[in-house]
């Protein structure tokens, strides 16, 4: 039983791997139409930019005392774009969503005496301390309660989490593969498909770190999970007593906050969901009142966006795993009860 355990998880891990996963329902081929348009998957301070403009128009940050580089924004992409060609043979050419927060702005030593509005363009130097990428894999979807989901891979890198006045040092890396709601462009992330934190001497760690990752990826395991969520469903009552509850989460005294399941959302997030039970559109409340868990997930995973770029990778799973304790409370585990109550 073990034995045909273990040969079948090698399974599901080989076809992800292969691009061809066997998921509960028929993957369908999504076409490069469908995905255009899309909104930004994250967006708070953030803008959009290019592989190119990364390259071409950015300075590379170093570590002060011996000179030593970092690992760029943009090589952290292309290390990653290498990886989903080894492990996803037939895609096509493959475009990353870049989006680049906390500018750090310099200029050139000629324009040293300039003021700030004179300096010409190549006299500027730039650089983004926090940079978020998302490649996603649209030969590889499925449909959960009406939505199509599409994988996609994906990290984060913020120089602040690295000490650049000191020597070269490991590195520090956020890396994730998971699906995207693509109604919202909401990522669904689960724990065994990501890594919160990559530290890593070089290149080739790096490559060899993204490829472990996406190769242990669950896949088939975390939709099950997805798709259960769309049995469950949370009363009016039920979901007022969520809300309230996460809201005295943040302030309730440390030792009893200690004997509760862990909750990143913020007040901020908090009052996007409370709005959107009422007014989103494709995951409100039906007409008695009752949210199903899928809904409050993606409630939860919407209202994310306006995290910064450090934290929204770390938030995203805490979404799935927090909406996956509540689906056990509602199953009669307590662990989750105090939220409800």
């Amino acid at each position: 039983m073990e034995l045909i355990a273990i040969n079948k998880q090698q399974n599901i891990n080989n076809s992800l791997v292969d691009g061809t996963l066997e998921s509960p329902e028929n993957l369908k081929k999504t076409s490069k139409e469908e995905i255009k348009g899309l909104n930004p998957f994250i967006e708070a301070n953030t803008k959009n930019v290019t592989l190119s403009e990364l390259s071409d128009k950015c300075i590379i940050p170093v570590f002060a005392k011996d000179n030593e580089k970092t690992i760029a924004h943009q090589e952290f992409i292309e290390i990653t774009k290498e990886c989903v060609k080894t492990s996803f043979h037939h895609q096509g050419k493959i475009m990353p969503e870049i989006r680049v927060s906390h500018e750090i702005k310099g200029r050139i030593p000629e324009a040293i005496h300039k003021p700030a509005k004179d300096l010409l363009e190549h006299e500027k130097t730039q650089y983004f301390e926090r940079m978020a990428f998302v490649i996603r894999i649209p030969s590889i979807t499925e449909t959960i309660n009406g939505n199509n989901l599409s994988l996609m891979v994906g990290g984060v890198r913020s120089y602040n989490n690295e000490n650049l006045y000191s020597k070269k040092t490991h590195e520090k890396f956020k890396f994730f593969i998971g699906f995207q709601n693509m109604v919202c462009c909401n990522l669904c992330i689960s724990t065994d498909g990501f890594a919160s934190e990559m530290r890593v001497g070089g290149y080739e760690e790096l490559h060899a770190k993204i490829l472990q990752t996406i190769q242990g990826y669950e896949a088939e395991k975390h939709l099950k999970a997805m798709q259960e969520l769309t049995r469950q469903s949370l009363t009016e009552h039920q979901f007022a007593q969520l809300i309230g509850k996460t809201r005295l989460y943040n302030y309730l005294p440390k030792d009893q906050k200690k004997e509760l399941p862990q909750m990143d959302f913020a007040d901020r997030q908090l009052n996007t969901i409370a709005k959107d039970y009422y007014e989103d559109k494709s995951f409100c409340k039906d007409e008695n009142g009752n949210i199903n868990l899928w809904n409050v997930y993606n409630l939860f995973t919407s209202a994310n966006k306006s995290s910064y770029i450090d934290s929204f990778l770390d938030r995203n799973v805490n979404a799935f795993d927090f909406t996956n304790g509540l689906a056990q409370t509602l199953n009669g585990d307590s662990k989750y009860a105090w939220f409800l109550n």
